[in-house]
């Protein structure tokens, strides 16, 4: 056979750059579109459910770096609130740390969503007690901001405006603190100084819909 005659061998074909991406691509479509596109599309997100738009009243308190803040101070920005006071050894505890972890899980929209802690012994809880009490939790000073005022615009907020008791029962608990009353609720204050909801801090699952629904109004002020 002469070399004319010899079969030509096949070259082996070459997988392009191309090839490979589209094979890529074609891979991520099957994986997203039933695992993520459709169930979005067919099951989508809860819209929150807004039950309250209550108004809060003019006030004005100091907070633990001796700034004011009053109902102004709130606008703008969508607020989560909670009770303390900084001799409580039962249930404050518990709701700093929480708020603590609000804070940071909430850290993306540190410009839009503050934190606000309302003590309800302002007798006892000065700008400096409260100061110190802000450090022990990490407050962030931009976001996280600790109050008092003279008990009778406490009262005032809390009470009236706001729709939650307390009350000093005049005696001390086992362990010393002062006996006072109050609730371990969060309170979601909107951009326009609304109350739109009332969470209460014993149910994790109501503070993560909490979470949800502040970050919903940063979105839709209006919460519609």
């Amino acid at each position: 056979m002469s070399p004319m005659d010899t079969p030509a061998v096949p070259r082996p074909r070459r997988v392009r750059g191309r090839t490979i991406f589209l094979g890529l691509i074609a891979c991520v479509v099957l994986i997203v579109v039933p695992t993520v596109v459709v169930p979005t599309v067919l099951f989508p997100p809860e819209t929150p459910r807004f039950d309250d738009d209550i108004p809060l009243p003019a006030f004005s308190l100091t907070d633990h770096t001796g700034a004011a803040l009053t109902r102004d101070t709130l606008l703008g920005r969508v607020t989560i609130v909670n009770f303390i006071f900084t001799r409580c050894d039962t249930v404050c505890p518990v709701t700093s740390m929480k708020m603590r972890t609000v804070q940071d899980r909430t850290h993306d929209e540190a410009d839009d969503i503050k934190l606000l802690s309302i003590s309800v012994d302002p007798a006892h809880d000065t700008v400096a007690a409260l100061a110190a009490y802000a450090d022990r939790w990490g407050a962030d000073p931009t976001r996280w901001r600790f109050v008092r005022g003279d008990i009778g615009a406490v009262r005032a907020l809390v009470e009236r405006g706001m729709q939650i008791g307390f009350d000093d029962l005049g005696d001390k608990t086992a362990s010393g603190a002062p006996n006072i009353t109050h609730s371990g609720h969060f309170v979601l204050v909107d951009q326009r100084g609304h109350i739109r909801g009332y969470y209460d801090s014993d149910d994790w699952p109501r503070i993560e819909k909490l979470m949800k629904h502040a970050r919903y109004l940063v979105r839709r002020p209006s919460g519609g």
